[in-house]
């Protein structure tokens, strides 16, 4: 089982240790991009996939991000059949 796939796994399993980290790899992995507007955007990030757009906002001063920023990304990516 390759890293996307044990990152995937875990995701599916919404832990409340799943770091800002380990999305950023996760979504990269599944061809996003990574778009952040340089210094102006704050803790705002943007992960785009065509017409796909995943906002999350990176936490602090804790790494975890928090169970519904988990499930709202895992619901964009099972609509999108991502994973």
């Amino acid at each position: 089982m390759g890293k996307k796939e044990k990152l995937t796994k875990r995701l599916k399993q919404i832990p409340k240790d799943f770091t800002f980290e380990e999305m950023q790899t996760l979504l990269l992995m599944l061809g996003f991009c990574l778009s952040n507007k340089g210094k102006t955007s704050g803790s705002r990030v943007k992960f785009i996939k065509d017409e796909i757009i995943i906002i999350l906002h990176k936490p602090h001063p804790r790494k975890e991000l928090l169970e519904y920023q988990i499930k709202q990304v895992l619901e964009v990516l099972s609509e999108e059949e991502l994973i």
